[in-house]
């Protein structure tokens, strides 16, 4: 209420429209008038009433959902008025439970199905390691979480490598609050997959699905471990994009985009689509974007189930994947900066540090300061590149490349190779050494190659 004395306009809250005597009543006696001329009158405007049952609902409403919270879930409250009576209608519905169905590919279902058919298959996984060391040069432990999902009933289990990398021990939780101590099988780096094994027999697995079948808009949901605390936790949202291809610490993936809510702690869990079976593997959720740190929201990242599975068949097999496309060279991009030092006719590409002795890189021809342009006409303009096209070959394939070198294009026939178990550890360096170099790292100065090469 406004109680300014000089206020034309008074609001009440009295059902008749009249104002409550904000000052004692003035005493018998003369009015004193202290204007000149004639007073004009005072035009008071009332305003519409409130409607008052509006107000006596609105208040019950609010009584009937803190009453609602405190019965339990699952109870619909509803306010009615007759005459001067106010009733509450109570539904009588009970919260049925969730069917458990059986993952057949062919029947669609609920989220809540999904989640009932898959939680139990859902790992939670805690890892502990040393991979940094203090001011004083003492071991520093670190401990990360993330997720994991059972692929077989003996206990193989998959997650991404990035979760399990460097860890000296690796604990599993299963959804029942089993236990375990894993033992890590085998990973690669390039496609950030892992398997781990639990000694455990009679476990629910999960049912693969289609990658290649996704529609961008499908209905898809995450299991796993957020934040490492809240476990079993699943988030839904929608496919956003297909064979989307996105750069994480200088390596290239081909990704499923969703909006669904993926937070740390999901790395390694399940994607599912709407008939329960794992479709991808969560890897990956932008937060910021860019130099400047633009905060974005909605975009998540799961590696496609296709893309992977005979790759982690390989490392429950052999350790590894044996049959990875190995070319035995190391590789950076070639900036405009080095082309013009150089007087490169061309500037990107992806160049050609070194090569090592019998590898498929020397076999085919390749040196010291070749430029690989494109592979099988598919254009090359840097490492990421070449690291994207190699995906796509195996050990034993053959491939004709585009090489700028002194001024001219040729073309060399290449057959790409296969890693030992022995040479993994290797070419895993390899590669690092590659994304140094890439980053400006490993090579102090890289025109030193050239002077070399070209003095």
């Amino acid at each position: 209420m406004y109680n300014d004395e000089h206020n034309l306009y008074h609001y009440t809250y009295r059902k008749d429209g009249s104002e409550a005597e904000a000052h004692p009543a003035p005493q018998p006696g003369p009015v004193q008038d202290h204007n000149s001329g004639p007073q004009q009158p005072v035009q008071e405007m009332k305003p519409v009433k409130k409607n008052r049952i509006g107000l006596k609902v609105t208040a019950l409403a609010l009584c009937c959902a803190l009453l609602g919270g405190a019965v339990g879930g699952g109870i619909v409250w509803g306010v009615g008025r007759s005459g001067d009576e106010t009733s509450v209608n109570v539904s009588g519905r009970t919260v049925s439970q969730v069917a458990l169905k059986t993952v057949d590919g062919k029947t669609a279902m609920s989220d809540a199905e999904v989640y009932a058919a898959n939680v139990n298959s859902v790992v939670s996984i805690n890892v502990t390691g040393t991979n940094s060391n203090n001011f004083f040069g003492q071991p520093v432990q670190t401990a990360s979480s993330g997720s994991g999902f059972i692929l077989t009933t003996d206990g193989y289990i998959v997650t991404n490598y990035h979760v399990v990398e460097d860890a000296q021990t690796v604990k599993v939780t299963l959804y029942n609050g089993d236990e375990y101590n894993a033992q890590y099988v085998g990973g690669d780096e390039d496609y950030d997959i892992a398997v781990i094994k639990i000694e455990a027999s009679g476990l629910q697995a999960v049912t693969l699905g289609d990658s290649e079948k996704l529609n961008v808009g499908d209905r898809v949901l995450a299991i796993g471990n957020p934040l490492g605390d809240l476990t079993f936790s699943m988030s839904g949202g929608m496919v956003s994009s297909v064979n989307r291809t996105i750069n994480v610490d200088g390596t290239p993936f081909n990704m499923i985009q969703t909006d669904t809510s993926i937070n740390p702690g999901n790395s390694g869990g399940p994607l599912l689509n709407g008939y329960g079976e794992v479709v991808g593997i969560v890897s990956a959720k932008y937060s910021s974007y860019g130099s400047s740190g633009e905060s974005v929201e909605g975009l998540g990242f799961a590696i496609p189930i296709n893309d992977v599975i005979s790759m982690i068949q390989d490392i429950m097999t052999n350790g590894y994947v044996s049959n990875k496309a190995y070319l035995g060279a190391t590789i950076g991009t070639l900036t405009s900066g080095m082309a013009q030092q150089y007087r490169y006719d061309i500037s990107q590409g992806a160049f050609v540090y070194s090569v090592e002795d019998g590898s498929p890189a020397a076999a085919a021809g390749l040196q010291l300061g070749d430029v690989i342009t494109a592979i099988d006409g598919t254009e090359i303009t840097s490492l990421e590149d070449l690291t994207a096209a190699k995906k796509g070959y195996a050990a034993g394939d053959t491939s004709t490349l585009t090489v700028y070198r002194q001024g001219e294009t040729i073309t060399l026939e290449l057959t790409w190779g296969a890693v030992s178990a022995d040479q993994q550890s290797a070419v895993q360096g390899q590669t690092e050494q590659d994304q140094n170099t890439q980053n400006g790292g490993g090579y102090t100065n890289p025109y030193d190659l050239f002077e070399y090469f070209f003095g």
